[in-house]
């Protein structure tokens, strides 16, 4: 699905969608909590910010998933290169996914899961 939007008010929306999930850093659960809260609130109103807010919701959940896995296999050592290359990859990603969103361009996060349809 490659949407394309040109209402700026919705693609701000859509763009804030994947960037409130850097409030994970500071916030616990927020990189969940951010795009759930948009996704809630502007969902019946604007179909691309329903899309990507669901898109960057999916993403991060799967990326807390990939997190806690990679948190218990820290026992045979695997676990910290995985937490490095899921933190490095969540960053940029999800910043990419802003830029696209804010170009009106939906954009499809790798790997992963569609939980939230």
């Amino acid at each position: 699905m490659n949407q394309l939007d040109s209402n700026p008010e919705s693609r701000m929306w859509a763009m804030l969608a994947h960037l409130s999930a850097l409030s994970g850093f500071v916030i616990p659960f927020g990189n969940i909590i951010g795009p759930l809260v948009i996704w809630l609130v502007k969902r019946d109103e604007m179909s691309f910010v329903d899309d990507q807010a669901k898109e960057a919701l999916n993403f991060n959940i799967s990326m807390a998933i990939y997190g806690l896995i990679s948190a218990v296999l820290i026992v045979i050592a695997v676990g910290f290169l995985m937490l490095a290359v899921l933190g490095i990859a969540w960053l940029v990603l999800s910043i990419l996914a802003a830029v696209k969103a804010n170009e009106g361009t939906a954009y499809r996060y790798p790997l992963t899961l569609r939980l939230i349809k």
